[in-house]
């Protein structure tokens, strides 16, 4: 049976949170003031904001009610005034646990009595086939905590959870960035600040004493059929025992790996500089490299193009295929929902071959096709003539070959396919590319032109019409028609 999370103070009729006063000192006695802990804490969270935070930002505790969260929450509720933080929070309610609803509640109550805007985001998750609940459920978490609208979100991630981290990245095995685990800071929109990952939780758990703290308890983390959890009440506990300094050496060492990673990537930036363009990768640079550098520079143009890392053995085979393909041969290999490819003596990754498609316009401003999306803009006597398009139905289709086209009164009916090839388009480029029919005629290719019986005279109304395929490598054909 799941036990019941651990009552508030609330909801015991206590109260929690800093009094604060104009002053801006604790509001508590000095025995509270002198405690190490709250000291230690205060002195953290105060170092991370100097470094890292602007004053007047807006910051989001991510607030489970825990007792690393809540301490958090205690904390910043303090030193936001010296900060001039505008400070909220946040709260993901999983639908895991039956203890769910009351989580909520009491991170409702804890905000309510510092006076801190809490918003209440809830899952509804549906699992995939062979898909971890957790890992989505951490998915999703964090999907709404980078739609939040403020400038950072304050993690309570501390020392053990860092240690923890490392461990388990090494047992499965990671390289140096795995191993350099959760940073202090993750720059974006919003930044993801950790500012208690310095201290163990042994500190935290003395802080919320001091201070005379609730939390609730989610009794999913004593189920060591999970192996963050396995390792935190098995094995953690021997280690902190049999090795002086433990959770900090982990940390320390996950600082190094942090620098090591940094290193690999500006070798790879370096690499990519005389090796990567607009269109791709080099396939010749990749090849004329050693082996770990190759490696290192291919893992970087995957990352820069959005793409998981693949496992040593799957980044090896990609090298071997990219490295030794002939110039015409037509690589593709699958990777992460992409497809990795050779054109023209680059590496190029796109979206995956798309089906033959056939869709009807209703004259809405953008089609959405498998490869990309098709956007038509207004325009005047430039373009796809309205008037010449009113009397039959508008289609939107894929090639299917033999397909011509006449651009110009001066110049010949010509292959779409010859059009396409001179514009340097790959394979999977002109697979995915949509054609404009008007009834049974071809009206306009995107990035090649529209057909004369279709184009707009001086200033009579029309469309442009401009292909968004979809994925960072796809080059962005437009016609201004």
């Amino acid at each position: 049976m799941p036990s019941t999370p651990r009552p508030s103070r609330t909801e015991r009729g206590d109260s929690s949170g800093f009094a604060g006063n104009a002053e801006g000192d604790l509001g508590e006695s000095a025995s509270d003031l002198r405690n190490d802990a709250v000291v230690e804490v205060i002195t953290a969270i105060d170092n991370a904001l100097d470094a890292y935070v602007a004053s007047d930002a807006r910051v989001a505790v991510a607030l489970s009610g825990g007792l690393d969260s809540m301490v958090l929450l205690d904390v910043l509720v303090h030193v936001s005034l010296d900060h001039s933080l505008q400070l909220s929070a946040i709260h993901v309610h999983h639908g895991l646990s039956p203890n769910a609803d009351r989580w909520a509640r009491f991170c409702a109550e804890q905000c309510a009595s510092r006076a801190v805007p809490l918003t209440v985001h809830r899952l509804h998750l549906k699992r995939e086939s062979g898909q971890s609940l957790e890992a989505l459920a951490r998915a999703e978490r964090y999907e709404r905590f980078m739609a939040c609208d403020v400038e950072v979100i304050a993690l309570a991630h501390h020392a053990d959870d860092q240690a923890e981290t490392v461990l388990l990245q090494l047992l499965r095995g990671a390289g140096p960035r795995g191993l350099s685990a959760m940073p202090a800071i993750r720059r974006g929109m919003p930044a993801l600040l950790r500012p208690l990952l310095s201290l163990p939780r042994e500190t935290l758990a003395a802080y919320a004493k001091a201070r005379g703290l609730g939390w609730v308890e989610d009794e999913s983390n004593s189920d060591t059929k999970h192996r963050r959890n396995l390792l935190r009440h098995e094995i953690a506990p021997r280690l902190a025992a049999a090795f002086e300094g433990y959770p900090a050496t982990l940390g320390r060492a996950a600082s190094h790996q942090a620098e090591a990673s940094a290193l690999l990537d500006e070798l790879g930036a370096l690499d990519a500089e005389r090796g990567i363009d607009d269109v791709g990768l080099d396939r010749a640079h990749l090849a004329g490299l050693s082996d770990a550098r190759a490696a290192n520079l291919l893992r970087w143009f995957l990352r820069r193009e959005g793409l998981r890392p693949p496992t040593d053995a799957r980044l090896a085979d990609m090298l071997r295929q990219l490295r030794s393909a002939s110039a015409d041969a037509r690589t593709r290999i699958a990777h992460d929902g992409a497809e990795i490819g050779c054109h023209r003596g680059r590496v190029i990754v796109h979206a995956p071959t798309t089906a033959p498609f056939a869709v009807t316009w209703e004259g809405t401003p953008e089609v959405r096709l498998p490869g990309g999306v098709l956007a038509f803009g207004r325009a005047k006597g430039d373009g796809l003539a309205l008037a010449k398009i009113a009397g039959a139905p508008v289609m939107v289709r894929s090639r299917l070959g033999g397909e011509r086209i006449k651009l110009a009164i001066n110049r010949p009916r010509r292959s779409v396919k010859k059009l396409l090839q001179e514009a340097r388009l790959s394979q999977w480029q002109r697979q995915a590319l949509p054609l404009v029919w008007c009834g049974d005629t071809l009206a306009a290719v995107p990035g090649i032109g529209v057909d004369l019986a279709f184009q707009a005279e001086p200033n009579e109304p029309a469309w442009n019409l401009a292909w968004l395929p979809y994925g960072r490598a796809a080059t962005r054909l437009t016609e201004e028609t």
